[in-house]
């Protein structure tokens, strides 16, 4: 069974608010800031939602943006950091009250990533996510993750101090952890593979090069890289109940009267 319409796909980034409607594609790409003297100016930071009600403000103004939305109770699925904790889940639940959804389903954003491109699950698979203020590292095995890392910095972070180069190198740390454990045959096959670059970063020249160096490996830019994300999470969204990427129901509201 599909799930019944209207569905959203929403991704609530650090710097910006994605939010994709299923046969409507991206409707909503803005920066996640809500003005001066209504609570945290930023309500997401470095990947958690420091502010759930300012949070809530941005998303509650998409009924009054898109009437077809307005009186339906959507199904959402929302693409969470890896790694991140129940604070960060929980705020990010109440922040979404604002749509009144019916049910909110959740998916790793490195898994929504390898939906976003399509990418073949059936061999394991080396994401790096560059996000604004949020770089994330996870090895996909069987379409499951079987490592992650996560770092705060991301492009805006890059200057005189924090260097491309260095952000580079964090990411190879991270990978020749994986290359000193159980996980070492999976992340050298996936290194042979070609290492998935999404997020910002993916359109900078100069982080892909030096990854590339760094890790000895291809690297592959995702097509439209900081939608990726939001994408993956739409097609979770549009797919069967039991599809392998979607993660369980996190938390389910009462039946639409």
């Amino acid at each position: 069974m599909r799930r019944p319409f209207p569905g959203l796909a929403v991704d609530l980034g650090s710097a910006r608010t994605r939010v994709w409607l299923p046969g409507r594609g991206l409707i909503v790409d803005a920066p996640t800031v809500v003005p001066p003297g209504s609570g945290c100016t930023h309500p997401v930071q470095r990947g958690s939602v420091v502010d759930a009600e300012g949070a809530a403000r941005l998303l509650g103004r998409l009924p009054a943006d898109h009437p077809a939305l307005v009186g339906r109770r959507p199904v959402v699925v929302l693409t969470t950091p890896v790694l991140c904790d129940a604070g960060h889940r929980a705020a990010a639940l109440a922040a979404l009250e604002a749509l009144r959804p019916r049910t909110v389903l959740t998916i790793d954003s490195v898994r929504a990533v390898a939906l976003g491109t399509s990418a073949d699950l059936s061999e394991p698979l080396l994401i790096v996510d560059v996000g604004a203020h949020l770089t994330e590292v996870a090895l996909l095995v069987g379409g499951a993750v079987s490592a992650a890392h996560r770092t705060p910095l991301g492009t805006l972070d890059l200057g005189e101090i924090t260097t491309a180069a260095a952000l580079a190198g964090s990411v190879a740390e991270t990978v020749a952890g994986m290359l000193c454990g159980d996980l070492a045959p999976w992340t050298l096959d996936a290194l042979e593979r070609g290492v998935l670059l999404s997020g910002g970063g993916a359109l900078r020249p100069e982080i892909v090069h030096h990854l590339a160096r760094r890790l000895r490996a291809p690297i592959q830019p995702a097509p439209a890289p900081h939608t990726a994300a939001v994408r993956g999470a739409a097609a979770a969204l549009s797919a069967e109940e039991g599809h392998p990427a979607l993660v369980p129901c996190r938390d389910r509201r009462d039946a639409p009267r």
